[in-house]
């Protein structure tokens, strides 16, 4: 796997390498050690083919996570960034499993001009999962995105902003 890996890969080959890995526990966790690889382009490949792994793999992604976000908190690379929040925003976060040090990571990334725009969407989508379940933080979060309306916002940020307002709309109206 490592060689494969290693090279420049297409969609084709990272739904191999997702479909080959969800056949066992021990290839998931043979693709995490390359997620932690050396190597930026194994890494990156390897974090690629999770965010391709089935529905059926969430309970192992869930397992993983506190390794997500740890890894995620200390991230510079923008591609691997963009990869672990989009992996981080699929499964539920119940109250007792939010870790404040993510969610300050997810609200401190939705302004930042300075993060791509993939990496504040996917930030937008788990700071509402988290937020979701304390009306105080979800007051938090609107004031972040209220403020986006002041800014020049791809397609895909109003997209992600229109989502969760809606979200947060129909949360609000439900006792």
């Amino acid at each position: 796997m490592e060689e494969t890996l290693s090279r420049k890969l297409n969609i084709t080959d990272i739904k191999r390498i997702a479909s080959r890995a969800s056949e066992s526990v021990r290839n998931k966790d043979t693709l995490w050690e390359y997620v932690c690889s050396d190597s930026r382009r194994i890494g990156v490949n390897a974090l690629w083919a999770m965010t391709h792994l089935p529905d059926s793999e969430n309970d192992w992604l869930l397992s993983k996570r506190d390794e997500m976000i740890d890894m995620l908190l200390s991230e510079t690379d923008p591609a691997k960034k963009r990869m672990l929040l989009q992996i981080l925003r699929r499964p539920d976060y119940e109250r007792e499993s939010v870790r404040t040090d993510f969610l300050d990571f997810c609200l401190s990334k939705i302004n930042s001009e300075c993060e791509p725009y993939a990496v504040r969407c996917f930030s937008i989508y788990a700071a509402f999962k988290m937020c979701r379940h304390f009306p105080e933080l979800i007051a938090e979060l609107q004031l972040h995105l209220d403020m986006m309306h002041f800014q020049s916002l791809s397609p895909g940020l109003k997209s992600a902003l229109r989502q969760t307002e809606a979200k947060i709309s129909k949360l609000k109206k439900t006792p």
